[in-house]
């Protein structure tokens, strides 16, 4: 039975159309492995990731050791499992700082005075021109290799980018019927932006932000691996990866385990937010519901 005309879809209904997309149930499923990976890597691993033990050194995948060994004798999964840990930490960090750098950057460059927007969208255009990876290593040049640089950099750099894209969209939304009204009513710019703007530009700012907590975890992997990114003492796949290339010929096996994890955590979070977008948009839920009804209406056939 359709529902009444009056029923109100649910405030989580979106959860369940981002489950019945195939590319945002798998990208949930895996930031939700990554997580949880995380969460039982911080009280329990296998063994201990920085424990060396020469006489167990290049073992094959198998009891105990599931992923094997290194050169150290140091089990494999034990240290994915605890580089799963610095990853979210710097994916979560990066994605609140672009969160907030992309917010205020976009609110100053959509709904102050003239002179104050073009100045933002000035200052914008000249920091994207300056790669993110770039920006990373000039800092860890000067400041030293941490985690905090990949964070800082990558959030930066990315809350740069989610202003340059809401500035448009919140320009756009800005001149609405339902803003105008806010703003008859007696709601300040800060009420009218939390209440009516951020919700209708949030399909385009998740994307953006999923976005950037996936090159953050590139950006941790691939500074590690050069040096810059965590310290030696701190699990990291990338320092793992770096680690374990130079045996890739005799042991390449060693190399495939932080090299997937890697892989599906950047897919997963890329995934996750294209089917967000797709389940939080209004206007592509209706033309995903339309398209289904055509396919599925069959004219009546007059004799």
């Amino acid at each position: 039975m359709p529902p009444a005309p009056d029923a109100r879809p649910s405030r989580w209904a979106w959860l369940g159309r981002l489950w019945h997309l195939s590319t945002g149930r798998f990208g949930l499923i895996v930031v939700i492995v990554v997580l949880a990976t995380a969460l039982v890597a911080r009280f329990w691993t296998p063994f201990d990731p920085q424990r060396v033990e020469i006489s167990a050194r290049w073992l094959p995948p198998g009891w105990p050791h599931l992923l094997g060994t290194d050169a150290t004798g140091r089990d494999i999964l034990s240290l994915v499992m605890a580089g799963a840990r610095t990853t979210v930490w710097v994916a979560v960090g990066a994605g609140v700082i672009a969160t907030l750098v992309g917010i205020a950057l976009a609110a100053l460059g959509a709904l102050t005075a003239r002179w104050i927007r073009e100045s933002v969208a000035v200052f914008v255009d000249i920091l994207i021109a300056f790669p993110v990876l770039i920006i990373a290593m000039m800092i860890a040049a000067v400041w030293g290799g941490s985690l905090w640089v990949v964070i800082l950099s990558v959030g930066i750099g990315f809350g740069v980018n989610i202003a340059r894209v809401t500035r448009p969209e919140l320009r756009r939304v800005l001149h609405s019927d339902f803003v105008l009204a806010g703003r008859a009513s007696g709601l300040t710019p800060l009420q009218n932006l939390v209440r009516h703007l951020l919700p209708n530009v949030a399909p385009v700012f998740i994307v953006q932000l999923s976005w950037a907590m996936a090159v953050a975890v590139l950006a941790e992997a691939g500074l590690s691996y050069l040096g810059f990114g965590a310290p030696v003492t701190e699990p990291s796949w990338g320092l793992l990866l770096a680690e374990l290339q130079q045996f890739i010929t005799v042991y390449p096996l060693s190399v495939v385990w932080p090299g997937l994890a890697i892989t599906l955590t950047v897919l997963g979070l890329n995934l996750l937010g294209d089917g967000l977008r797709e389940a939080t948009d209004p206007t592509l839920s209706r033309a995903r519901g339309a398209g289904r009804v055509a396919r599925t209406h069959v004219p009546e056939v007059v004799a």
